[in-house]
C-alpha cells in the first residue's frame, strides 16, 4: 500500500470530486455576490468540510433576510446583538449544497460540502479492523466500520464539599449545590454533559446548565462563550475506539463558565495519529457550536500526548484551537519515539556481559538528569516501537481486552493480524512497505554517535565510546532490536517533513499563543519519568528556526504538587483568555503574527514558581540559567548527547566520513577499524539539513486514497 496522496482543500470542488482532495482553500468562507450582504459557516469556518447533518451560518445585511439551502427557505433566523442574522441549517446529507442569502435584491452565497458524521472528512481511508467500546461510557453498544450509538445527556452538580455528583432532574437544586461565576455573575453550578458519537470516537461535551436547553440561535446566560477542549495522553497504534477522553468534567473551567469538549480519539493512547485527531476535534467542535452556537475562542489543554496533539494541531490544521497550553509537554510521536527507541538500546546494551558503565557514566551517556528517565522510556514507550507489544497495553492507565487477543499480529500464527506500533496509525501518510507489509519506518540512527558529548567532556573513555557504538545496534521492521542500526524509510522522511508530521513550527504554530506548562519531574521527587524538561525548549527551537522568534511561546515551570499545579493551571488559563481577548479585539492592520506577539499581557512571561504564592518572571534558556535554572535544572536525552540539535528535527542525518581529527581524544588502531565498521557509510553531520527534501506543503492536507497508485 502507497501513502495516501496529500493535498490541500477547496471548498470549490463538486460532488464527484469530494472524495478527490483539490487545490488551496480561499482565504475566506464567505462569498459575496452584492453589495451589503455577506454568508459565512460559523460552525465551521471551513464550508468545504462540513460535517453533520447540521451548519450554522451568520448573515449580515442592511435589513431582513431570506435563507435558502438548496432553494428551500430556512426558518428560524435570529438577529444577534451586533445586528447580525444566525440561521441553523439542519438535515444536510453528504455531499454539496448551496445556501442563498438574499436582502432585497442583494444576495450572497456560499457552497458547503458535508461529510458523513461517521468521517472521514479529511484523514483518508479509516484504520480497519476498528472496535467499539461505547459502552464503557454508558452508551448502547455499537458495531463497527462506524461504531455509532444514541446520544444520552447527563447531568452532575458540584457540592459545595467540591465533588461532582450525578443529578438525575438538573431543574432540582440540591441543599449542597455550590454556585459558580460566569462572567462575574452567579449561576448555579449544574453541569450539562453530551455523549455520544463523531468521526468513530465517543465524544462528551461539558457545560453549565442554565435551565434551558442549548440553543445556537439564543446566549446562553451559564456559558463564558469561550471553549476549553481537553486532550488526553499516552500514544498507541488505535484499531479501537477507547474508553476515555479528555477530562470534561473539570472544576477549573466550569466554575467559571467554560465549556469543555474532547473525545476519545483525542487521547493518544487511543490514537496516535494527530491528523485524526486533528479531524475529531474539528468534528467535535463543530457540533458543540451548532448544539451552543458561535465560541469566542478554543483554547488548547493536555499533557504529554495532550500536548503533542495541540502542538501538531495548532501547526498543521490552525484554527481549531485559537491558543494552546500544553503540559509535560513533547513536539511530536515520532521525535520522541527516536529517544525511547535509543533508551531501550542503551539499555539493553548496558545489560551485556562484560560491559562495565558506571551509573554516572550511563547518565552522561543518556542526558538526563537521572538515568532512570532512560528507564522509564524503555518501560513505558519503547514498545510503541514493535508490532503488538502495546497492544491493549495503556501508559497510565490498566490494560483493556478492547482488541481480541485471537486478532493481534503474530509473525507465525497471524501475520496479518492486527499491529499497534505508533506508525500504523500513519498508513495513510507513510504507506506500507509491500516487501514487509509494515507502514513505512521513520526510526532511524544510522551514524548517530551515542555518548559523543560524554566522550568529549571526559566523561567516557575512547574504548567504552567505541564499544558503545558498536554494540548499540537498531530495530527492524517489526521494532524488534537487531544488530544492524536502523534505517529510515526515505518515503516516510519525505511525508514525514511534507506532511508537517515532525512539526516545523513555521505553519499554524507561527500565529499560535503558546503557553507551556512545564512541570518538573527530571530529579528525584514524587515523579521521575519521560517527561523531562528539555522538550519544551526542542520546541522553542523549532518556531525560532523557522519564524526567527519564540515570542509566541510562553514556558512556566513549576513543580509536581497539587498547590503548585492548582496555581499554575489558573494563572495560565486566565492569562491565556486575556491573551485571545486582546487579539480579538485588536483591529489594526497588522498580520496576524504581529497582533500575537503585541497583545501578550505584560505580566505573562517565562518564569517559573518558587511556591504556589510566588511566580518568578525571568527569561528562561537551554541550558538553565538564572534563579530558575537553579531551582529547576534541565538536561538532555541521548540524541542531544549525540551531537545532535536542540530542534530534534533531523529524522535521519545527511552522513560525512569518520575524521579521527574531530575528536579530542586519541583512539587505538583497533579502536579505529570498530568504528569504521560501525559506522561504515559516515558519522551525522548536523551542519546539513538532514536526509530528504524538507519543507511542509502546506496546511489542512487531506488524503485520499488514490486507487491503483504506485
Amino acid at each position: 500500500m502507497q501513502p495516501a496522496h496529500s493535498r490541500t482543500w477547496s471548498a470549490a470542488v463538486g460532488l464527484a470530486s469530494v472524495a478527490l482532495l483539490a487545490a488551496a482553500v480561499p482565504a475566506t468562507a464567505s462569498a459575496h455576490d452584492g453589495p451589503g450582504v455577506t454568508i459565512t459557516t460559523v460552525s465551521n469556518s471551513r464550508p468545504d468540510l462540513v460535517s453533520g447533518p447540521d451548519v450554522l451560518v451568520r448573515i449580515t445585511a442592511p435589513g431582513s433576510v431570506v435563507l435558502r439551502a438548496d432553494g428551500h427557505p430556512v426558518e428560524g433566523l435570529t438577529r444577534q446583538a451586533d445586528g447580525s442574522f444566525l440561521g441553523l441549517v439542519r438535515g444536510l446529507r453528504p455531499g454539496v449544497h448551496h445556501l442563498v442569502a438574499e436582502s432585497g435584491r442583494r444576495q450572497a452565497a456560499v457552497t458547503v460540502i458535508d461529510h458523513a458524521a461517521s468521517g472521514p472528512v479529511f484523514s483518508g481511508p479509516q484504520q480497519q479492523p476498528f472496535y467499539c467500546e461505547t459502552t464503557a461510557f454508558g452508551l448502547a453498544p455499537a458495531a463497527g466500520p462506524s461504531c455509532a450509538a444514541s446520544t444520552v445527556v447527563s447531568y452532575q452538580y458540584r457540592t459545595t464539599g467540591g465533588a461532582f455528583r450525578a443529578l438525575t432532574d438538573p431543574d432540582d437544586r440540591p441543599a449542597d449545590l455550590a454556585t459558580a461565576k460566569v462572567d462575574g455573575h452567579a449561576a448555579p453550578y449544574v453541569v450539562r454533559i453530551e455523549t455520544g458519537t463523531i468521526d468513530r470516537a465517543v465524544y462528551q461535551t461539558a457545560a453549565l446548565y442554565d435551565g434551558h436547553e442549548p440553543s445556537p440561535l439564543r446566549p446562553d446566560t451559564s456559558w463564558n462563550r469561550s471553549l476549553v477542549y481537553s486532550f488526553g495522553g499516552g500514544c498507541n497504534g488505535g484499531h479501537h475506539q477507547g474508553s476515555s477522553t479528555g477530562d470534561v468534567l473539570d472544576d477549573l473551567f466550569l466554575s467559571q463558565g467554560y465549556a469543555v469538549a474532547s473525545s476519545s480519539l483525542n487521547v493518544l493512547e487511543n490514537n496516535c495519529s494527530t491528523i485524526i485527531s486533528a479531524e475529531a476535534a474539528m468534528m467535535v467542535k463543530e457540533h458543540f457550536i451548532t448544539t451552543y452556537g458561535p465560541v469566542a475562542h478554543t483554547i488548547g489543554w493536555g499533557g504529554s500526548g495532550g500536548s503533542i496533539q495541540q502542538y501538531d494541531i495548532a501547526d498543521a490544521y490552525p484554527g481549531i484551537l485559537d491558543g494552546i497550553i500544553p503540559g509535560f509537554s513533547f513536539p511530536d510521536p515520532f521525535t520522541v519515539l527516536d529517544v525511547a527507541g535509543d533508551c531501550r538500546l542503551l539499555n539493553r546494551y548496558f545489560a551485556k556481559p562484560g560491559v562495565a558503565f558506571t551509573a554516572p557514566e550511563r547518565q552522561a551517556v543518556a542526558g538526563f538528569l537521572d538515568y532512570d528517565s532512560c528507564t522509564s522510556w524503555d518501560n513505558s514507550y519503547a514498545s510503541r516501537l514493535t508490532a503488538a507489544g502495546s497492544c491493549n497495553h495503556g501508559i497510565a492507565t490498566d490494560d483493556n481486552t478492547a482488541i481480541p487477543a485471537s486478532a493481534i499480529y503474530d509473525p507465525v500464527t497471524n501475520p496479518g493480524g492486527v499491529k499497534c506500533s505508533v506508525a500504523e496509525q500513519y498508513a495513510n501518510q507513510f504507506g506500507r512497505d509491500p516487501k514487509t507489509g509494515f507502514v513505512r519506518g521513520l526510526a532511524d540512527n544510522t551514524g548517530v554517535q551515542y555518548g559523543l558529548t560524554a566522550l568529549e567532556q571526559g566523561r567516557i573513555s575512547p574504548a567504552q565510546f567505541t564499544a558503545l557504538n558498536a554494540g548499540i545496534g537498531g530495530y527492524d521492521a517489526a521494532g524488534t532490536p537487531v544488530a544492524e542500526r536502523s534505517k529510515a524509510d526515505p518515503r516516510a522522511v519525505h511525508a514525514a517533513y511534507r506532511d508537517d508530521i515532525v512539526p516545523s513550527g513555521g505553519n499554524g504554530l507561527r500565529t499560535t499563543p503558546i503557553i507551556d506548562q512545564r512541570v518538573h519531574i527530571d530529579t528525584a521527587g514524587p515523579l521521575l519519568d519521560i517527561h523531562t524538561s528539555e522538550w519544551s525548549f526542542v520546541m522553542r527551537a523549532r518556531l525560532e528556526k523557522a519564524n526567527h522568534t519564540a515570542a509566541n511561546q510562553v514556558i512556566i515551570e513549576n513543580q509536581y504538587t497539587p498547590d503548585q499545579l492548582a496555581a499554575a493551571n489558573a494563572y495560565e488559563l486566565a492569562a491565556m483568555d486575556r491573551w485571545l481577548t486582546a487579539i480579538e479585539a485588536d483591529h489594526s492592520p497588522h498580520n496576524r503574527q504581529a497582533k500575537v506577539i503585541a497583545n501578550k499581557p505584560p505580566d505573562l512571561t517565562d518564569g517559573c514558581y518558587l511556591s504556589a504564592a510566588e511566580r518568578l518572571g525571568q527569561p528562561l534558556t537551554y541550558p538553565a540559567t538564572g534563579r530558575c535554572g537553579t531551582v529547576y535544572p534541565t538536561g538532555a536525552n541521548p540524541r542531544l548527547q549525540a551531537g545532535g540539535p536542540l530542534t530534534e528535527d533531523v529524522a535521519a542525518c545527511a552522513r560525512k566520513p569518520l575524521d579521527f581529527g574531530d575528536y579530542p581524544v586519541s583512539f587505538t588502531r583497533t579502536e579505529r577499524a570498530e568504528l569504521r565498521a560501525a559506522f561504515p557509510s559516515g558519522v551525522c553531520d548536523y551542519g546539513k539539513p538532514g536526509i530528504g527534501p524538507h519543507g511542509t506543503a502546506g496546511t489542512w492536507l487531506g488524503y485520499d486514497s488514490r486507487p491503483g497508485e504506485k
